[in-house]
């Protein structure tokens, strides 16, 4: 049976025996699955699986690579490898010492959050990048690149980090005030309306209440229901805003419709949203739907404010965005930033990360993807090794000493 997974958030601490990784008896060992272990423990496992997830772990484990870019975050001596004998010829090692490289200097964003041994991401130090950062910046930290299930997952958390910079920077270089405006506009104009996080939450119940028990009503009586149970607390209440909320929901699918011959059809809320917080969601997903085909970025805490008034619904609003985020969303993104940087004559020269960032795009995260190959990689350096520049896609130009990563300085800026 599988060990439940540790937190992320120790990401110093071997997650069986929960000591702090060290360069000797407990170098950190990352499997093909993204799962880190300690060296020690990996050796005294039962069987060749690992602990977590049960993957088979297929490779001798003497022959997988110890984690560099987490053993220097705990103080640990980065020594220069031997070749390792898992990859097939020397340009291949040469293009795993490069990708390698990239991902330790971004490991050193995480530095901030584990200035002394044995202390996690709880640290009081504060770090530059948001914490959805640190949490993809972990995964991709945590990936093994010799085998071929690690450079998938690599390529796939470097996307996500890219993506989500691209967000970050998109959220920065808008106004909030008008953003909720163009917000609000964009949902009227498809004949729908939000009443505020009180209104609105009180007319989705009473909906609720007249529905959950299977009954079918017209679009009128359902409306007039609502309107008389609200206009106690809410005179502002009215056939015109309720009918509004109404199509919010049927533009959602949360009706089965029958139409009648000489009458009004019926509408009957489907069975899977006969709860509130069922319903409550594919509402809110609805609104930020609209919102993203309107090209509007808004923020996880921005929703929470805008639809509940309060700042604790921020993580079901970010589930809400992931599962509607797709591949095309992220080149989408891209193109929305630019444009808002030449809004703002973009003084920090992030449009120089465009080509990058447009790379990491094309990067296919559906599990039906082929394997990615290194010559992405390559290609993402700007002129790989004649150039100087770091492989991954992650670098624009080549590196000087102490200079900053783009996906890391980009999310400084934000």
């Amino acid at each position: 049976m599988p060990v439940q997974a540790p937190q992320w958030t120790e990401f110093l601490l071997c997650p069986i025996c929960t000591q702090t990784f060290e360069e000797i008896l407990r170098r950190p060992i990352s499997l093909g699955c993204g799962h880190t272990v300690c060296k020690l423990c990996l050796n005294k496992l039962h069987r060749k699986a690992c602990p977590f997830d049960q993957t088979a772990i297929n490779t001798d484990i003497e022959q997988l690579p110890v984690n560099t870019a987490l053993l220097q975050l705990v103080g640990g001596q980065v020594a220069r490898q031997q070749p390792l004998v898992l990859l097939s010829s020397p340009e291949d090692s040469g293009h795993y010492d490069e990708a390698q490289a990239c991902v330790e200097e971004l490991a050193l964003y995480l530095k901030p959050l584990s200035n002394t041994r044995g202390v996690g991401v709880n640290s009081a130090a504060q770090s530059m990048l948001s914490r959805p950062m640190q949490r993809k910046l972990v995964t991709l930290v945590h990936c093994q690149l010799v085998e071929e299930e690690g450079r998938v997952r690599a390529m796939r958390a470097a996307r996500s980090l890219g993506e989500r910079t691209v967000t970050e920077l998109i959220l920065q270089h808008q106004n909030p005030q008008q953003l909720s405006s163009n917000l609000w506009a964009a949902v009227r104009a498809r004949g729908c309306q939000f009443l505020g996080p009180a209104m609105q939450e009180e007319a989705l119940k009473l909906v609720l209440l007249a529905l959950e028990d299977g009954s079918a009503l017209s679009r009128k009586v359902l409306v007039l229901f609502v309107v008389q149970r609200l206009e106690p607390r809410f005179p502002q209440a009215s056939k015109t805003s309720i009918g509004h909320v109404v199509q919010l929901l049927y533009r959602a699918s949360c009706f089965k419709v029958t139409k009648r011959d000489e009458d009004s059809s019926l509408m009957q809320l489907k069975e899977e949203f006969r709860t509130y917080e069922a319903l409550r969601r594919e509402h809110d997903s609805q609104i930020v739907q609209i919102a993203m085909e309107g090209g509007l970025r808004i923020a996880p805490d921005q929703w929470s404010s805008l639809l509940y008034g309060d700042q604790s619904h921020k993580s079901h609003m970010q589930s809400i965005i992931d599962k509607l985020q797709t591949p095309a969303s992220f080149a989408q993104s891209v193109q929305e930033l630019t444009i808002a940087l030449q809004r703002t004559g973009d003084p920090a020269n992030l449009n120089r990360l465009r080509p990058h960032l447009e790379l990491l795009a094309n990067i296919d995260p559906s599990p039906d993807a082929p394997p990615p190959t290194w010559d992405p990689l390559e290609k993402g350096s700007g002129g790989g090794k004649d150039s100087g520049a770091r492989t991954g896609g992650l670098y624009s130009e080549p590196q000087q000493e102490g200079s900053r990563p783009p996906a890391a300085s980009a999310a400084q800026q934000v």
